[in-house]
């Protein structure tokens, strides 16, 4: 039995409502509650594909999503602090809530890619670059890049596509250190995490970080999700052979249903997902979270 979408947000003692993105419902405390300078970030069962929310949940998704992204920031802490503060969350929401540092966000979605894929195998094949960076020629999907690179896009409105864009665009909107400093940070977060997934038989082909900076004291911290299947390509290393697609373990699969066999044509309200569909995209997540983390996911 698949599940609508459409839902209000909850309420909660000491929480008010503030806003939702795609995938998440954001609170802060209200005049009432012991917390200061914090927000609670909701993680909903929510999917989305193609810049559109589809109209059907992934049964706790939002718990493996919560509970993945807590895992990494504990592997990636040595790297660079995050915003997780507590796991103490109302009981409505326990499993798929983090209370979270409220964070001055950077308008940027620092991408690192290891592996040409997706929009930059697209780029590549028309410019023989990535976000300006030259690679080498005859390189196909799938193929290992010599270097991971940092490849940051804007982040677009809700319904809205984010866009490649060089260094220099960063450095323009953000200043020369900031943008080497996103650059940086973000290489080495994929470096680390590339080895993990990979010591577990997973390829980290690709991902994106969110950073912001602390309001008491100004310091660059990980915001958001991380390293999670909505926001990364996960591929299996036992199969993995360049030259085409690969098998995956995030949202490609659902991709995949929605261009090949949904009918959909991209520029109208996606349909209802079948279960099938439901639960072969839920077991990936789950087989993901309990590949890197090698412990069994219980909803």
């Amino acid at each position: 039995m698949t599940t609508s979408a459409a839902a209000p947000p909850l309420e909660f003692e000491g929480w008010q409502y503030v806003t939702s993105g795609k995938i998440r419902d954001i609170y802060e405390p209200s005049v009432y509650s012991p917390f200061r300078d914090v927000i609670l970030v909701v993680t909903t069962d929510k999917i989305s594909a193609y810049d559109y929310v589809m109209p059907t949940l992934i049964p706790d998704k939002g718990k493996i999503l919560t509970a993945l992204s807590v895992w990494w920031f504990d592997q990636l802490q040595s790297v660079v602090p995050n915003h997780l503060v507590s796991l103490e969350v109302p009981e409505a929401v326990q499993g798929r809530a983090m209370i979270c540092q409220r964070l001055v966000m950077y308008p940027i979605e620092c991408v690192a890619r290891g592996y040409l894929t997706g929009s930059g195998l697209a780029e590549y094949q028309h410019t023989g670059e990535v976000t300006g960076i030259k690679l080498p020629p005859g390189l196909t999907d799938g193929d290992r890049l010599p270097y991971p690179i940092f490849t940051p896009a804007t982040k677009a409105e809700q319904g809205e596509h984010d866009q490649n864009v060089p260094l220099s665009y960063v450095a323009n909107e953000l200043g020369l250190d900031t943008a080497e400093l996103l650059r940086d940070t973000t290489i080495k977060l994929y470096t680390k995490a590339e080895q993990i997934a990979r010591d577990r038989g997973l390829i980290l082909a690709d991902t994106k970080f969110e950073f912001g900076t602390a309001a008491a004291n100004g310091l660059l911290a990980l915001g958001d999700e991380v390293l999670t299947p909505d926001s990364s390509r996960y591929w299996d290393a036992h199969t993995w052979e360049p030259g085409g697609p690969q098998a995956s373990f995030d949202k490609q699969f659902l991709r995949d249903w929605l261009t090949k066999e949904s009918g959909w044509d991209r520029n109208s309200p996606p349909p209802a997902l079948p279960d099938d569909i439901v639960q072969k995209t839920r077991a990936r997540y789950i087989e993901a979270y309990e590949r890197l983390t090698g412990k069994a996911f219980f909803a």
